[in-house]
């Protein structure tokens, strides 16, 4: 059969889950970039990323291996690597093996923890960062709530799900918006903004969102992308709320979307009701999205109209972070 996506998985920042859920010692297995993954925690409080499986037997270090230190050992025969993807110990041998000595025996992939998350760099052909993990103050500020979360596995890639923000027509139909929003995007490199102003549907002072479409609000969205897998995101009305999204592909054909929500711990608790209601409706808009993400094609060259939003320049910014 052939693939629904023909397109790579692209190079950026990718969350690979939340720091407070990998504690010293732990050990997880993952899927993520079509492959199998192992993310644990070293001694000294490190997060790490290497690919699963061992070299000596192809024994999967995520089912069953232990954290020895600043290394993980091998669940199968004991064989012990570190972070870099060495080969630091073979217990029973009284010589290192010459394949893996001195060698990268397993890839790795570089790790940041940032914004409550750890994020794996991910390149198809194992070149760097080009560029860094953005920084969003809000998740590290005593003045924000924690968080609260979302995720889903979809059945679709991050240039499909990040199109809608351009796709302003769809805000109409697929999510019953009263008009559609006027916005102004810019890019630059591996960023892009977008200022957004449109009406919103009222809400009463329960937080119930009015759908009779008499009574409307303004609201004002700043939406920043910083490559692929991280947006930021701060609704304005007649509260805040700020929304960090993560997409990271699970292979090249389906993707795992977190949305992790914060509020200012000053705004009354009127305005936290609205937040909040506004946020469920967030998750809303999200799943009347699925259905047409997992069941829609993907046309090189659609037939686009002059009010379907700037769809050609977010495809020619997104380009960047495909490696041929």
């Amino acid at each position: 059969m052939s693939k629904r996506y023909d397109k790579p998985i692209p190079l950026g920042w990718f969350a690979v889950g939340y720091s407070a859920e990998l504690a010293v010692g732990d050990v997880k297995p993952l899927r993520y970039f079509g492959r199998d993954l192992v993310l644990f925690r070293t001694e000294s409080g490190e997060a790490t990323l290497l690919n699963a499986h061992c070299p000596h037997l192809g024994a999967h270090l995520g089912h069953g291996g232990i954290v020895k230190g600043e290394s993980i050992s091998c669940p199968f025969h004991a064989w012990e690597f570190n972070g870099e993807g060495y080969c630091t110990k073979v217990p029973y041998a009284k010589n290192m093996p010459p394949k893996v000595d001195g060698k990268q025996a397993i890839g790795r992939y570089p790790v940041a923890e940032r914004n409550q998350m750890i994020w794996a760099w991910y390149h198809p052909e194992g070149a760097e960062p080009s560029f860094d993990v953005h920084t969003i103050e809000e998740l590290h500020s005593p003045d924000w709530r924690e968080v609260d979360t979302f995720e889903w596995e979809i059945n679709s890639i991050i240039q499909e799900t990040g199109e809608n923000a351009a796709d302003i027509a769809h805000f109409v139909t697929v999510h019953s918006s009263p008009e559609m929003p006027q916005g102004v995007v810019t890019m630059d490199g591996h960023t892009r903004c977008t200022l957004m102003d449109s009406k919103q549907e009222a809400m009463d002072e329960f937080g119930n969102i009015d759908r009779s479409g008499e009574s409307f609000d303004e609201g004002r969205l700043e939406a920043w992308s910083y490559g692929p897998g991280l947006t930021y995101q701060k609704f304005s009305r007649l509260f805040d709320i700020v929304m960090m999204g993560t997409i990271t592909p699970i292979d090249d054909q389906n993707i795992h979307m977190r949305f992790c929500f914060t509020l200012p711990k000053k705004q009354s608790e009127e305005h936290t009701l609205y937040a909040n209601a506004f946020r469920d409706e967030i998750v809303h808009q999200v799943n009347q999205d699925i259905p047409i993400w997992e069941n829609k094609v993907y046309l090189e060259a659609p037939t686009l109209c002059d009010g379907d939003g700037p769809i050609a320049k977010y495809r020619k910014w997104f380009k960047q972070f495909y490696v041929a």
